[in-house]
């Protein structure tokens, strides 16, 4: 399996109850705001949410239950592990042949992911945590007997691990819940009490791989987006030694070849994009593996056991390009051929023991992620799994087009183009719109299956815009650093920018019924657009946004606090604690007049509830019509089925009320 750790260690911990986020900063006395009863539905938590008719209940029942699946690892026997959903959330199964069942093996209130099988073992581990707190705790799950060994310290947050490569050792890293330094430890999985530290680490450091000879583990700390470090920790002395301390580069996974004498490593020195290169530990020396004539970033890679192959996927304007290399061959001829795939997002790339087969997930902007494996001395691809559409018609579901639009700034040096994938409807417009907002703000929109969008364009008959505003990646770093610190609010404005464009695009949006919609980040950017650009919307529905820079920077948990601050700057800086103060939603929420929606999960350990909770008492103490949902055993999000039907639900009437929606 690919060692990259994704954001898919985001997945959980031990059977404790959940642990809410506790405020440094406490939040405004709610007793400010005009009383609006507040009543409780099971784990939900809600404020003006009208009750849901039988019939919008019934359709969006069939597009919350569409699912994916996604590749884990390869399992002894020739079969594969996946992840996918059969009840509320989402659990490990085995398939046992390609379209075989899918037998599951984990049964969790919670979600759970990051499976990889043990080396000459019939067993895996996987992380947990519990009601999204992401204090993820680490198990082995036994393949011949079904029990399960949690061999992580509670009350900790533990990363994903990587496997030495007889299989007697995993590494990982632990962070406590108020700090930002974590420690490597090994563990005998099948032995907990073994648990060991074998670095007192500082900051965000995370091990990557083993060497062949177990001796030493490869280590990422991560600083930024655009700036990481990789070490070599001797594991029995603990000694560090840090591989290219003269380089400010951004670097992204890591595996040693099979000799032990060299690292893959994908990179961004000299260049603008992310690319495959192998660093020679003896002398330094880095030879690069992707074509120099690639301008986009390579996004994902693994190694095959033996080091004969590498699979690695580039992202060119959004879509996923699969090449597979064979280290064996001169440079020039070294591509080997790879399967034809349709346009989308390709992930999880993991070799087999031989070497001979790569599984991957495929996912697209019509059909959800399902799990496919290419025999690379066949050259045949094959699919192993077929994911459920809700009993919805496949035919039905949109394919967005890719538009660019003029920047702000354009004409002062700015960038030139902004980019955005539009969902339209089959009918005849002008639609009502809804500009949905990535979070991040280092990640991209890309043409990945939604159930959600494909819901507002079929059924609720609007259009979807979701740009890539000025922060995001997949453009090159240059473009990624175009909103950090005092630049925050250029990407607010790029948004500006495209309310300009659509007013050009008449035939297509009805510029009175435009609604602002995003998470995270994204949420950030819901707040601001609201308070920059009042009277350009109809209402907005933000998700766990931030709606203080200050606030958010002393409650966020210390595990991400220091990152963070990298992003938007260090509010313990008088100079930046006035920039984030004065740009900051809360500050100026008095300029938003229409409706908002806001949704948060109680338990989010990266925006905590307060900065949900400060802003629904100010909407509220300026009159402005605000609808609250809070989920009890929610994280950064929501999870779990149940909660993903209200929620869908709730947006529903509240975008039939603002906008007037079929």
């Amino acid at each position: 399996m690919s060692k990259r750790l994704l954001a898919a260690c985001a997945l959980i911990a031990l059977a404790v109850a959940p642990v809410a986020a506790q405020p440094r900063t406490p939040p405004p006395a709610q007793t400010q705001a005009p009383a609006v009863p507040r009543v409780e539905r099971g784990q939900l938590v809600l404020e003006n949410v009208p009750d849901t008719p039988p019939a919008i209940r019934e359709r969006l029942r069939q597009y919350v239950n569409t699912r994916g699946a996604s590749f884990q690892d390869f399992t002894p026997d020739g079969g594969i592990l996946i992840s996918t959903r059969f009840a509320d959330s989402s659990q490990i199964h085995k398939v046992a042949m390609p379209m075989g069942d899918r037998t599951q093996l984990t049964f969790y209130t919670d979600q759970i992911g990051g499976a990889s099988v043990r080396p000459g073992a019939n067993a895996f581990a996987f992380v947990k945590d519990a009601g999204g707190d992401e204090f993820y705790q680490r198990y082995l799950f036994d393949l011949a007997t079904g029990r399960v060994t949690q061999f992580t310290e509670p009350g900790m947050r533990n990363t994903p691990g990587v496997w030495a490569r007889d299989g007697r050792l995993q590494a990982y890293a632990r962070a406590s819940k108020d700090s930002g330094d974590y420690d490597i430890l090994v563990v005998d999985p099948s032995n907990p009490a073994s648990r060991r530290v074998v670095l007192d680490g500082k900051g965000a450091v995370t091990p990557l791989d083993w060497s062949p000879d177990g001796t030493q583990l490869l280590l990422d700390e991560g600083v930024s987006v655009t700036k990481s470090k990789r070490w070599l920790l001797t594991v029995a002395t603990g000694a560090l030694r840090e591989l290219t301390p003269e380089l400010n580069v951004a670097y992204d996974g890591g595996e040693f070849t099979a000799d032990g004498r060299s690292v893959i490593l994908v990179s961004d020195e000299g260049s603008d994009f992310a690319r495959l290169v192998q660093l020679d530990l003896a002398t330094g020396a880095r030879t690069l593996l992707s074509p120099a004539t690639l301008n986009w970033d390579v996004e994902g890679f693994d190694l095959s056991r033996d080091g004969r192959r590498i699979a690695y996927t580039a992202n060119v304007d959004g879509a996923s390009e699969l090449h597979i290399i064979d280290m064996r061959l001169r440079s020039a001829t070294r591509e080997l051929p790879a399967p034809q795939l349709p346009p989308g997002l390709i992930g999880g790339l993991g070799w087999d023991e031989a070497g001979v087969k790569l599984g991957l997930t495929l996912n697209s902007a019509t059909s959800p992620s399902d799990v496919h494996v290419y025999d690379l001395q066949t050259r045949q691809l094959t699919r192993w799994t077929q994911s459920e559409v809700g009993g919805l018609d496949p035919r039905s579901f949109v394919e967005p087009k890719l538009v660019r639009f003029p920047t702000f700034d354009s004409a002062t040096g700015g960038p030139k183009e902004i980019t955005a994938w539009v969902y339209e409807p089959k009918t005849p417009g002008p639609h009502a719109a809804i500009i949905n907002i990535h979070g991040g703000p280092e990640s991209q929109a890309r043409p990945s299956f939604s159930s959600t969008i494909q819901y507002w364009v079929n059924e609720l008959n609007v259009a979807v815009i979701v740009p890539n505003v000025r922060g995001s990646t997949g453009y090159g770093k240059t473009f990624v650093d175009l909103d950090n610190g005092m630049k925050r609010e250029d990407s607010v404005k790029d948004i500006g920018a495209l309310l300009d464009w659509m007013g050009g695009q008449r035939q297509s949006f009805d510029m009175s019924k435009v609604v602002a919609y995003g998470g995270s980040y994204g949420g950030y950017m819901v707040y601001a657009v609201m308070t920059m650009y009042p009277e350009r919307f109809a209402g907005a529905v933000d998700i766990v946004g931030i709606s203080n820079f200050v606030t958010f920077l002393e409650n966020t948990s210390g595990y991400r606090r220091d990152l963070r601050r990298v992003e938007y700057g260090d509010e313990r800086i008088p100079e930046m604690r006035a920039h984030l103060q004065r740009i900051s939603p809360l500050t100026n929420a008095s300029k938003i007049r229409r409706p908002m929606f806001i949704v948060q999960g109680f338990n989010d350990p990266r925006v905590p509830y307060t900065e949900a909770e400060q802003m629904l008492a100010a909407l509220r103490r300026n009159n402005v019509e605000a609808w609250f949902m809070m989920a009890k055993d929610e994280g950064h999000g929501f999870a779990k089925k149940p909660n993903q039907e209200a929620q869908r639900e709730a947006e529903t009437l509240f975008f039939q009320k603002i906008v007037g929606t079929r």
